[in-house]
C-alpha cells in the first residue's frame, strides 16, 4: 500500500476468490480454503454458545412481538452465524455499527438483550449507552450509519490509536448513495474499518439480482481501491478467520476491508411482511438445509470438542437469555413526556421550552399531575 489513498500495488489483490470461502460444508466435513486456517477448537465453541444464544434470542424477541411487547422484530433467524463472528473478532477498544436487523450481534458484543431490544420497542433512545460496548446505536435507515463508523474509524487513525470499526449493513443497503460515499472517504484517507455485507439475498421482496449486476457485492470493493473478499455466511468457521484477517490487515494500517457473508433471512423481513409473496418454499428448505447451528455442531461433534453436557450447557445459557428478555420486556413502561424535548440539546433553545409548555398544558388541561399522566 502506497500514499494516503492506500492503493494497491497489485490491483488484482483487491479481486475476491471465485466461489465464497468455505471451511465447513453443510454436513460440517472440513472443506479446503486457500489461504484460510480452521479456528481453534475454543474459539469455533466460543461461537456455538454465541449462536445458540443468538438463536433463542431471535426465537423469543419473535414472541414478545407476538405478545405485544415489542412494536417490530426484524429477525437475523439464519445469520447466527455472522452475527456471532462479527463481535467475536474484536477487542473490547473496537467499535461495532450495526443495522436494525443486528440486535444479536450487539448482544454478542455485550449489550444487555433486553436494552438491545429497547428501540423496537419505543420506550427509550436507542436503549444502551453506547459507549459502554462500544456499539453504536441500531440504524433503521438503510446505510446511513456506515459514513459514522468511517468517521469514527478515521478519528481513531487521527488520534494514533488501534481501533478497529466493523460496519455491518445489508445486501439492499450496498445500493445506497450512503454505501458509496463511506466507502469512498474510507479508501482515500485508509480508515481502519472493515464493511461487513450480509447478503441474506433479499432488500425486503427485492431479490439480489434486481439490485445489483456485479459479479459479487464483495467485487465492489474494487472500483474503490478495497480489497474485497466474499465467505459462506452460514460457515462460522469460515466468517471467523476472513473477518479476523480483515480486522488484522485493517488495523495494521492497510485501510478499509470489505466482506461479504453469503447468508439467507430464514423469516419474514419483519412481523409486518409476508416472505410467501415473493419467495417460494423449496428456494427456503435448501437454505435450511445449510444451517449455520447444525453445521458447525457437526463437526464439534465429530471432532470430540463437543460433548452433551457443553450442549446443553449452552442450551441453559440461552434459556437465561430469553429468561431475562421475558422479564425485561414484559415490565410496563412510564413515559415522561419531558424525554421529547429534554435530550434534544444540551441546552435547550426557546423553541424548545415553549413547545415543551404546550404540551404540559395539553396534558394536564383535566387537572391531572405530571405523575398521573406519566402512569
Amino acid at each position: 500500500m502506497t500514499g494516503i489513498t492506500g492503493r494497491a500495488s497489485d490491483p488484482d489483490r483487491m479481486l475476491p476468490s471465485r466461489e465464497p470461502v468455505m471451511l465447513l460444508g453443510p454436513d460440517g466435513r472440513p472443506a479446503t480454503a486457500e489461504g484460510a486456517a480452521l479456528p481453534s477448537g475454543e474459539a469455533l465453541l466460543r461461537g456455538l454458545a454465541g449462536m445458540v444464544a443468538a438463536r433463542r434470542f431471535n426465537d423469543q424477541a419473535s414472541a414478545l412481538v407476538r405478545q405485544g411487547r415489542l412494536a417490530v422484530y426484524p429477525s437475523s433467524h439464519g445469520q447466527e452465524a455472522c452475527q456471532v463472528a462479527a463481535a467475536q473478532v474484536l477487542t473490547d477498544d473496537d467499535w461495532l455499527f450495526p443495522t436494525y436487523r443486528d440486535t444479536a450481534a450487539a448482544v454478542a458484543r455485550g449489550v444487555d438483550p433486553v436494552d438491545a431490544l429497547g428501540l423496537l420497542k419505543g420506550d427509550w433512545h436507542s436503549g444502551y449507552d453506547p459507549y459502554e460496548q462500544h456499539v453504536a446505536p441500531l440504524t433503521t435507515p438503510l446505510a446511513t450509519q456506515l459514513p459514522h463508523a468511517v468517521g469514527v474509524a478515521h478519528a481513531a487513525r487521527l488520534r494514533g490509536e488501534r481501533t478497529v470499526v466493523m460496519a455491518l449493513c445489508g445486501d439492499g443497503g450496498t445500493s445506497e448513495g450512503d454505501f458509496h460515499e463511506a466507502l469512498n472517504f474510507a479508501a482515500v484517507f485508509r480508515a481502519p474499518v472493515v464493511f461487513f455485507v450480509q447478503n441474506n439475498q433479499y432488500a425486503i421482496s427485492v431479490p439480489l439480482a434486481r439490485q445489483s449486476a456485479a459479479p459479487s457485492l464483495a467485487h465492489k470493493g474494487v472500483g474503490y481501491g478495497i480489497p474485497g473478499e466474499q465467505v459462506d455466511g452460514n460457515d462460522l468457521a469460515a466468517l471467523l478467520s476472513v473477518l479476523s484477517g480483515a480486522v488484522e490487515r485493517a488495523r495494521a494500517g492497510e485501510g478499509p476491508q470489505l466482506v461479504e457473508g453469503r447468508t439467507y433471512r430464514m423469516q419474514a423481513h419483519t412481523n409486518a411482511d409476508d416472505a410467501t409473496r415473493y419467495r417460494a418454499d423449496d428456494e427456503v428448505a435448501a437454505w435450511a438445509a445449510k444451517d449455520p447451528l447444525v453445521r458447525l455442531e457437526a463437526y464439534l461433534r465429530t471432532e470430540g470438542v463437543l460433548d452433551d453436557a457443553r450442549a446443553a450447557a449452552f442450551t441453559e445459557a440461552a434459556e437465561q437469555v430469553a429468561h431475562r428478555m421475558r422479564d425485561g420486556l414484559n415490565q410496563d413502561v412510564e413515559p415522561d413526556p419531558d424525554d421529547l424535548f429534554r435530550f434534544v440539546y444540551a441546552e435547550p433553545t426557546p423553541q424548545l421550552t415553549e413547545q415543551l409548555a404546550v404540551v404540559h398544558d395539553e396534558l394536564t388541561r383535566d387537572g391531572l399531575t405530571r405523575e398521573e399522566v406519566r402512569r
